[in-house]
């Protein structure tokens, strides 16, 4: 037996390779059934087989002397066992041997693995220790697998070596091509880059163990693409390969790339990518003019703006590269035209800046530079990178309509000025006439003055007023005005002459407040304080100068109410003179206050201050407001108030006491003990034909029916109109049926048709002798003296505060309670 004592996972792969070939020998030797320490797959790959694992035991020394040394068992010695990946041999893979120091042969030893796979892929011969592989396995799908060995006592299973945990490594072939993942790849490079410039690094990945031989080498070739590109065969970093590789004439290049295994050699597997490389551009070409000379030509009735013509520079280049500037660089006409580009076309773009004159010059030349705003460093011998082209430009003769001496016209006029005042004058001339004695003919389209506010003498252009002018209507007028040749009519002015006309400001508008808004005052205001700011607004224009001042109607300035204070910025005061208002005497005041504006002429008008009594709380905070405002006079003596206040008080008192009255009455009344319940309704809540529906039938009949022996005569009517009862009808003498009582009556008035409707309540208020119901009636529910309490009106807030004094306190409900006894009394 050969005892393998290996201290750590880098040293089993450092004496593995070394000790494979003997161990092999000697355990084949050992139990007669392992293999060769190597052989050959299908595919010609070798094959490694470990040797055994052994068990046995080792002294515990200690360092320090005089300790006494214990003797204990030493676990299980790990190792690696490895087994090859996709093996398809007939018989199972022996992996490895365990072996236990303590047994001698005998059989009395079993051997027990557990963990990863143990039972299904690696099974083991628990007498000789034997580990074989059951099944084909997958480096990629699991490299390794960890597992528990114990060597036991066969018949007590007892244990016999503490249980020991070792790895079983599954051994890479080359069965996995290499992949690239990321692939169809994409790149950019600049033309007329360098040669060696990198392109992009693409990357291939192989599913084989990297550690283990050559199978992950990866070594990278062009299978298309050369001579333009090449690429680094460890790092896969593509170059480019040529120089002054021109965008101008191919952008495009469809590079493949191959990745192979096994570091190239043959036999490895290999991946192809494809990658598509794009040439971008750089600024090496300069812009040209396709010809050196552009002829053009404008009318002279050509307005300034208008477009004379276009040219436009050739730059085959891309985006900021391709783009050009252009600019005029010389020429007798720069002062008369100018140019622009064309954001779209970037075409340089020649417009006319001043109007040209047949009769004054009839040819411009302007030269045009084209040039790149972007210029590449790299490429500056390559320049310059600009261009220049010559423009000639003839003026053509053209028959000019009227022009107008000024481009437009400012007049103004009074406001309020009478019908036919004159605003102004417009002129307009013909450039093509040599006759100075030119008449046309001026009008005033109607879409500019559509309210016909002007006119306009047709033959020498003044323009007078049709009414007079209001400036707070409208303080400017622009109208336009054409002109028309004489001799040729056609012949319009193309553009017309602009007219602004201002009315001048009058003073012929009154002051006015500058809000109608009510004025809301407390009861309790204090005397001086003041309770409003009023200013003023005038529809006039105004001035520097103008401000308004402020003063009580003659008729109201001595009042004992109210003044007020002109503040001298056009702002007054209104200043309370007393206190004690109160809503009940007067909510509203009506104080007439005359506004002067100070102007020229000065006008002035009388505006009314509505002023308003509020009720507040003791913060001053508005409560509530009499919406129903009871004018008074301003300035009432105090003699006139209190009497008005006096009558206000004495309808209050009338009112209070109609609704106490009107109250008591429809309310149920207190009913006491001793008292009938019936004959409360009969004497109070009839609401028959009177106090003679009391006297209608003799109640003590309904209280006793047994009383009911004999005919009760009637006393609603006079004897003599009484019908005798039809002896038929009458009821038996000893009946005392209530039943049989109310059918008489019924029968009776039947037949008797000058009786008036009974009352439901007396006729059948009855319930009959021996009910258990009782009484149906809701009067006898009224217990108490009083079943409404007010007191919650004290919790609604200051506005029900009125209310709650009426009907909330004790003392209301006291005299309340006291006026329905009176009533009943009486």
């Amino acid at each position: 037996m050969v005892a393998v004592k290996l201290q750590g996972l880098g040293m089993i792969r450092a004496f593995l390779l070394l000790l494979l070939l003997g161990m092999s020998a000697l355990c084949s030797g050992a139990t007669g059934t392992r293999r060769a320490n190597t052989s050959l797959d299908q595919r010609g790959h070798r094959h490694k087989h470990p040797g055994h694992l052994s068990l046995h035991r080792h002294r515990q020394h200690s360092g320090k002397e005089g300790q006494v040394l214990h003797r204990s068992k030493r676990g299980w010695v790990w190792n690696q066992f490895f087994v090859i990946e996709e093996y398809t041999g007939p018989d199972p893979v022996l992996v490895g041997r365990l072996h236990s120091d303590v047994d001698l042969g005998d059989g009395n030893i079993k051997y027990i693995l557990s963990g990863e796979g143990a039972g299904t892929i690696f099974v083991i011969d628990d007498k000789t220790g034997n580990i074989h592989a059951t099944k084909t396995l997958d480096r990629e799908e699991q490299a390794q697998y960890t597992l528990t060995a114990q060597a036991v006592a066969r018949d007590t299973n007892k244990p016999l070596e503490p249980p020991s945990e070792f790895i079983v490594k599954v051994q890479d072939i080359n069965d996995n091509p290499p992949e690239f993942l990321h692939g169809p790849y994409y790149a950019r490079v600049p033309e007329m880059s360098n040669v060696g410039t990198s392109v992009m690094q693409v990357t291939a990945t192989d599913a084989d163990d990297p550690t283990y031989g050559n199978s992950a080498r990866l070594v990278y070739s062009i299978l298309q693409g050369q001579p333009y590109f090449s690429v680094e065969p460890q790092t896969g970093i593509i170059r480019t390969a040529l120089p002054n590789m021109d965008r101008e004439a191919r952008q495009e290049y469809d590079v493949v790339i191959q990745a192979k295994d096994m570091g190239g050699h043959m036999g490895g597997l290999s991946g192809t990518t494809e990658v598509k490389i794009t040439l971008t551009d750089v600024n090496d070409n300069p812009p040209k003019f396709p010809q050196s000379v552009y002829p053009m030509s404008v009318s002279e009735d050509k307005v300034p703006g208008e477009e004379v013509g276009r040219l436009k520079a050739k730059d085959p280049d891309l985006g900021d590269n391709g783009l050009v500037n252009y600019r005029l660089v010389d020429g007798d006409g720069m002062g008369m035209f100018e140019l622009s580009t064309d954001s779209e076309t970037r075409e340089a773009v020649i417009k006319l800046k001043k109007p040209v004159d047949f009769e004054t010059k009839r040819s411009y030349t302007l030269k045009v530079e084209g040039s790149n705003p972007h210029v590449d460093p790299q490429f500056l011998a390559w320049g310059p990178y600009k261009d220049e082209a010559t423009i000639k430009i003839s003026v053509e003769d053209a028959d000019e309509p009227p022009v107008f001496v000024a481009p437009s016209y400012t007049f103004e006029v009074e406001e309020n000025a009478p019908q036919g005042t004159l605003v102004g004058r417009v002129h307009a001339k013909d450039t093509d006439s040599l006759n100075p004695d030119f008449l046309c003919r001026y009008m005033i389209p109607r879409y500019t003055d559509v309210e016909q506010f002007f006119s306009i003498n047709s033959e020498d252009g003044m323009i007078t007023t049709t009414r007079p002018l209001d400036r707070e209507a409208l303080a400017w007028h622009n109208i336009s005005v054409s002109a028309t040749e004489i001799e040729n009519p056609e012949m319009t002015s193309d553009t017309k002459v602009r007219v602004n006309i201002r009315v001048k400001d009058v003073n012929d508008n009154p002051p006015e407040f500058a809000s109608n808004n009510e004025v809301l005052m407390c009861e309790s205001v204090a005397p001086g304080k003041v309770i409003e700011t009023v200013s003023a607004v005038d529809k006039d224009e105004r001035t520097h100068r103008q401000h308004f001042t402020f003063s009580l109607a003659p008729e109201v300035a001595h009042n004992h109410n109210f003044s007020l204070k002109d503040n001298r910025d056009s702002t007054a005061s209104v200043y309370v003179l007393r206190k004690g208002f109160s809503r009940l005497t007067q909510d509203v005041f009506y104080l007439p206050v005359e506004i002067n504006d100070n102007g020229f002429p000065a006008l002035s008008s009388t505006n009314t201050l509505t002023i308003r009594v509020c009720s507040c709380d003791s913060k001053d905070t508005i409560l509530s407001c009499n919406v129903e405002p009871y004018v008074l006079p301003a300035g009432l003596s105090t003699g006139a108030l209190i009497a008005i206040l006096a009558c206000i008080v004495i309808l209050l008192v009338i009112v209070v006491l109609f609704v106490a009255l009107r109250r008591q009455k429809k309310e149920p009344l207190i009913v006491f003990e001793e008292e009938d319940i019936r004959e409360n309704i009969i004497t109070y809540d009839d609401e028959g034909g009177g106090e003679e529906d009391t006297e209608a039938f003799d109640i003590a009949t309904l209280q006793n029916p047994d009383g009911a022996n004999g005919f009760l005569p009637r006393k609603d009517i006079k004897p003599e109109l009484q019908y005798p009862i039809r002896p038929g009808d009458r009821p038996a003498a000893n009946s005392v049926d209530v039943d049989d009582f109310i059918k008489t009556r019924i029968a009776e008035a039947d037949s008797d048709p000058t009786a008036p409707p009974y009352d439901s309540i007396q006729i059948y208020g009855y319930e009959g002798r021996g009910s258990l119901a009782g009484s149906l009636s809701s009067l006898e529910s009224v217990t108490t003296e009083s079943d409404l309490d007010y007191d919650y009106l004290q919790s609604w807030g200051p506005r029900f505060k009125k209310l709650a004094d009426l009907y909330g306190t004790k003392d209301s409900v006291q005299t309340e309670r006291f006026l329905v006894c009176c009533c009943r009394c009486c």
